[in-house]
């Protein structure tokens, strides 16, 4: 049961043509956004959200500004949906740290990675079962959520001075968001910051851009306090994350179960 066939990631990526797999498609966005098409419906997902697509539906993977994930295709799995849904990870990240050790030990060739295996496809797929009964944020976080989300690329946007404009005390406030979401208003918008700007290296960077004009960018004054911040997050200066972030690439195994299907006239 909830046999693992194959794990990958895609890195910055912008569009991903028309296609459908054999068996149970899962897809963690690791960041970014974008549009799945089906033929009778299309899904807005963003950062923390899991597609689970059956077996023989065909979709598309659309995005503006580009996205990143980690997609797994699974057999014989205990959650399948006879449609595609789209469920949300939890302030905690337990659906994501699952896909990241699926991701490792199915590129790892060492004789345990069979039975981990089968016990993280377990253990997602129970995960996925319980949290499609989530109950969703109060509606004063989902406000601060899209403010901050629409705002984080501008440097000017201050971030105390707009909780103090909500007509609530602002220790609840701070309270409320991080009982929710795991994390401080200002450490999701610190976030926010650095997903956009490992995004944006990846995409500009080797195009001639600086890292002070990518920090700028993104939302941060002072570049070396961005250096700084994205050292203590991804464990590598910037300019060494774009080199990481392309040998990950260069040493992806190709997805055998994926058939590309051509769109009619």
């Amino acid at each position: 049961m909830n046999e693992i066939l194959y794990s990958g990631k895609h890195l910055l990526t912008y569009s991903v043509s028309r296609h459908q797999h054999d068996s149970l498609e899962l897809i963690y966005c690791t960041g970014g956004s974008g549009l799945l098409v089906f033929d009778d419906c299309t899904f807005a997902y963003r950062e923390g959200d899991v597609a689970v697509i059956p077996p023989h539906v065909a979709h598309s993977n659309q995005s503006e500004s580009g996205f990143t994930n980690i997609h797994i295709n699974m057999k014989n799995s205990t959650f399948l949906p006879k449609h595609p849904v789209l469920i949300q990870d939890d302030s905690n990240h337990f659906i994501r740290n699952a896909f990241h050790a699926v991701f490792y030990h199915y590129s790892d060739l060492s004789s345990r990675s069979a039975s981990l295996l089968s016990a993280y496809g377990a253990l997602i797929a129970s995960y996925l079962t319980a949290y499609q009964r989530v109950t969703p944020h109060s509606s004063i976080v989902e406000e601060i959520e899209r403010t901050i989300i629409r705002n984080y690329p501008d440097c000017n946007f201050e971030l105390d001075r707009y909780l103090r404009s909500i007509p609530f005390n602002y220790d609840y406030l701070r309270k409320l968001f991080r009982k929710e979401l795991g994390v401080t208003p200002l450490q999701y918008l610190n976030d926010k910051r650095l997903q956009a700007a490992a995004e944006y290296l990846c995409s500009v960077f080797h195009d001639g851009s600086s890292i002070s004009e990518i920090s700028h960018q993104c939302g941060f004054r002072e570049p070396l306090y961005f250096s700084r911040m994205f050292k203590k997050k991804y464990g590598v200066a910037p300019s060494r994350y774009v080199e990481q972030r392309r040998q990950e690439m260069e040493s992806q195994p190709r997805d055998p179960d994926s058939q590309k299907i051509l769109l009619e006239e």
